[in-house]
């Protein structure tokens, strides 16, 4: 799996790298991106719990 966040949709909330702190990280701009070029697969039901909180639906999931 390889995440991916929409930097023109990213509001900086950061409720992904709260759910899932090896996989998202908020940059110094507040946007977040993505730590890793493929999801580690004891954190891909964290990556999907991230994308379903995301409240600008920024993260997408490519399987």
């Amino acid at each position: 799996m390889k995440a991916f966040v929409d930097r023109d949709l990213c509001m900086g909330c950061g409720v992904c790298e709260t759910i899932a702190p090896s996989v998202f990280k908020l940059e110094d701009d507040g946007i977040a991106v993505v730590l890793v070029d493929v999801v580690p697969p004891e954190e891909e039901a964290n990556v999907r719990e991230a994308m379903d909180s995301c409240p600008e639906q920024a993260i997408s999931i490519e399987e």
